[in-house]
């Protein structure tokens, strides 16, 4: 698995020289800057998985570097938390809308910062997971398009029924209740109550054709998506 990469920058050494010990302990690999510049040199080179920023920094500050990072498509997907000193509040609001992940205050806990950037990165891992194409028994699963295809043929799903498919390819061979269904179903545009679980699941296999046959009924407890 590649190791994850985090660029410190930062213009105060020992700030630098204290992220840089409690990251390595966690197995991070740790890049630093000093300024600006430098900063967005070695994200363009070092392509890092998440930044930590201080906004006060010589040269190009903390926002512009926020600003060029994410107008940049080879750099957008980096994530950022914004490191600030008491009285930023304006500039910790522009932070999060050119697209800032988090921040945290000066002086800081090295605890907490750790659980927030782990915080970050593990929501980066769920968005990648949300994104992903799936390929399974014969089925083809586009989140981005919406789309779903049954040996080369486009299914025509409700949304309901997407989710629910999703959800159970992402993890084929896990036994599901029709509660924990009903929770992974949920959306702005739907309602879904425990006897409406046993429809939905029908009308998938009905909609996925042979297909269909892969989601298995576990009596007494709910369904699973064969693992194959």
């Amino acid at each position: 698995m590649e190791p994850t990469t985090v660029l410190v920058v930062d213009d105060e050494a020992d700030i630098v020289s204290l992220l840089e010990y409690h990251l390595k302990r966690e197995n991070y690999v740790v890049l630093s800057a000093k300024d600006g510049e430098s900063a967005l040199r070695l994200a363009r080179e070092k392509g890092p998985h998440l930044i930590l920023l201080d906004l006060m920094l010589p040269g190009i500050d903390g926002l512009e570097v926020c600003k060029a990072l994410k107008a940049d498509p080879a750099t957008a997907s980096i994530r950022i938390v914004m490191l600030t000193a008491k009285g930023e509040e304006a500039d910790i609001v522009t932070g999060l809308e050119l697209g800032a992940d988090d921040y945290v205050p000066k002086p800081f806990s090295p605890r907490v910062l750790l659980a927030r950037v782990k915080a970050v990165l593990r929501r980066r891992q769920e968005a990648r997971a949300e994104s992903a194409v799936l390929r399974i028994g014969g089925l083809h699963i586009d989140p981005d398009r919406h789309e779903v295809k049954a040996h080369g043929e486009r299914c025509e799903l409700t949304a309901t029924e997407f989710r629910l498919l999703r959800h159970m390819v992402q993890r084929p061979g896990r036994v599901f209740t029709r509660d924990q269904l009903i929770n992974a179903a949920r959306g702005d545009d739907v309602v879904v109550v425990d006897r409406t679980v046993d429809v939905h699941i029908a009308s998938l296999r009905r909609k996925l054709g042979e297909c269909g046959g892969l989601i298995e009924t576990v009596r007494g407890i709910g369904y699973r998506f064969r693992d194959i």
